[in-house]
């Protein structure tokens, strides 16, 4: 099975030493955020666990941790920008996050790394002139450490209107545009670009637009075939192939505090529940209560050991 670990928070950038220690502990507890009371228990053995999927912003304090993930197959999303403090306030310079990408590169592979550059808005500051210029440069740099590029566009959720009320959709020449220079770069510099359910009009440029944590990322990530059980598919039901269940993180946890986040409600309750945050404890957030529900997740590998071995 795959254990995502980025879909609710940034979980290398602020809870290296929580997710460590369960990794130790060998499993981790998981509020269902709809319904609290129920809680699921993860093993964490590689023995039912074929992949951990990582999804951050700042992938530098789990770097001296890596011997101990490596029994685990891995697949890492790094998203690198190019916005200043007003938009990402808490996110280290993109200069020292892509010398981290390119040490994390060296040590699990270059399959089993991708760069996000999203999401994107458009404004007077951040053209469709700079976002191409900083795209190139990036791209350029990290040639060679990764051979996928997952793009989107700003998705205006109820969240991120509360947090970022001057944000505007991307017009769809904007859009067109913007992808196709997009893809042409990522195919100089050795890149495919999935767009991030954004449909498929990309795809008339060279776009695979079939997701980013598609069965595919993960099988070239392991170097083995899955067979994944029925109905294990995306949250975004028509948005794309993504696989993106079984998620070991909690929202409104994420310090970065990006303005476009759609995972944090606002600032104030962020430092509320990080300061409730124990990294012994077997939950990300708080403590189990004697109202808590626990349920074994039915956990078992996923990797074909015919065609893996074969």
């Amino acid at each position: 099975m795959i254990i995502h670990t980025g879909n609710r928070t940034d979980i290398p950038a602020f809870y290296s030493k929580w997710f460590i220690n369960r990794i130790k502990a060998g499993f981790v507890l998981v509020r269902n955020p709809y319904n609290p009371q129920a809680v699921t228990k993860f093993r964490l053995d590689p023995s039912v666990v074929d992949l951990i999927a990582f999804c951050t912003k700042n992938p530098a304090p789990m770097l001296q941790h890596m011997k101990l993930l490596e029994p685990f197959g891995q697949y890492w999303f790094v998203t690198i920008t190019a916005y200043g403090k007003d938009i990402e306030p808490n996110v280290p310079p993109k200069e020292k996050v892509m010398e981290d990408f390119k040490r994390l590169s060296e040590i699990v592979g270059v399959d089993s790394m991708g760069w996000r550059y999203d999401p994107i808005f458009i404004d007077e500051k951040h053209t469709v002139e700079w976002h191409l210029s900083q795209f190139e440069q990036m791209a350029k740099n990290l040639s060679g450490y990764t051979k996928t590029c997952v793009i989107s566009f700003i998705d205006l959720y109820k969240k991120v209107e509360r947090n970022f009320p001057e944000a505007k959709e991307v017009s769809t020449e904007d859009r067109l545009h913007l992808g196709k220079e997009c893809i042409r770069i990522a195919c100089e510099n050795g890149m495919v670009i999935k767009p991030c359910a954004e449909g498929t009009d990309l795809a008339q440029f060279g776009a695979d637009c079939s997701g980013c944590m598609t069965q595919a990322t993960f099988e070239t990530a392991l170097h083995a075939h899955l067979n994944i059980p029925k109905g294990t598919g995306t949250q975004r039901k028509g948005a794309c192939g993504c696989i993106l269940g079984s998620d070991i993180g909690a929202y409104d946890t994420c310090g970065h505090l990006c303005r476009y986040c759609y995972a944090n409600t606002d600032a104030r309750l962020v430092m509320e529940n990080m300061k409730k945050h124990n990294p012994d404890s077997p939950f990300l957030l708080g403590e189990l209560m004697p109202e808590d529900e626990i349920k074994d997740a039915e956990q078992f590998s996923w990797i074909d050991r015919q065609q893996f071995l074969f």
